[in-house]
């Protein structure tokens, strides 16, 4: 498994358990952390035996977004991985979620402040779950600045427009009940206790096919701007092929025999 001294790579059973690591900083986005990030989406990609993905931040923070003293020219920490960032300078955006989307189910754990580029992110995840002292918000006008990672283009099609564009030009602060109440997470929990949360989660979609989870992750996302009718034809296209799977045939086997499937991704 790779990481960085700014993000952990754990397996938790079939699931890749990615940890922002910096903590005293609040987990403010740095190059090894980007990096990390990026390595490890790919890495989940690659690794069939990954079913779903935990996303979270140490030291009872999220990620606070960008380090702006970097931003303001006092340098960023990481300096040798500016090679990767040369070698490909998208590397930034596919680390946030904004030009990649993993194969597997992303699962956020939040926890403290998930703000700016932490909000952007969350953005990119698929199931959220916040501590109950989380805080939301994308602070970006409040600065001067735009928040470029996606948020003025995803967030109006996650939660009503109204709160998106409030949210966006007032650079307030939300608590946890308030994002949920939003629909910009979908679980709040006792502080300190949303990663077990977003574990028990990810262990409830690894007991599912796999291959029949990508499929349906790739459908919703694929068919989320279409017309209806257009979106029914390209639903057909990716879920027929899974019916024909050893995996549909094993889950019918062990649904008959009252017994755990046992998927092999075949």
């Amino acid at each position: 498994m790779g990481g960085t001294e700014h993000l952990t790579v754990q397996r938790e059973g079939a699931t890749l358990v990615l940890t922002l690591n910096r903590p005293e900083a609040r987990n403010a986005l740095s190059l090894p952390m980007l990096v990390g990030l990026h390595d490890g989406w790919l890495e989940a990609d690659a690794d069939d035996s990954v079913r779903s993905i935990v996303f979270t931040g140490a030291g009872g923070t999220f990620c606070s977004g960008m380090d702006l003293k970097a931003l303001a020219g006092d340098g960023m920490a990481g300096e040798e991985y500016r090679n990767r960032l040369k070698a490909d300078p998208d590397l930034h955006w596919k680390a946030m979620l904004r030009h990649h989307r993993p194969r597997k189910p992303v699962i956020a754990a939040v926890e403290g402040y998930c703000v700016a580029g932490g909000t952007e992110m969350l953005q990119g995840t698929d199931i959220r779950v916040a501590g109950e002292s989380a805080t939301f918000g994308l602070f970006e006008v409040k600065r001067g600045l735009f928040p470029i990672g996606g948020s003025t283009v995803r967030l109006q099609r996650q939660i009503p427009r109204t709160h998106a564009l409030e949210m966006l030009l007032t650079g307030r602060p939300y608590s946890a009940r308030e994002a949920a109440a939003i629909g910009l997470v979908g679980h709040v929990v006792p502080d300190g206790t949303a990663l077990a949360k977003a574990l028990e989660i990810a262990e409830q979609i690894n007991s599912c096919g796999p291959l029949a989870v990508e499929a349906v992750k790739a459908s919703v996302y694929e068919t989320a701007e279409m017309s209806e009718s257009d979106g029914l034809a390209a639903e057909l296209t990716r879920g027929w092929p899974v019916f024909d799977t050893a995996d549909a045939k094993e889950g019918a086997r062990a649904f008959a025999e009252k017994r755990p499937p046992v998927y092999k991704r075949a």
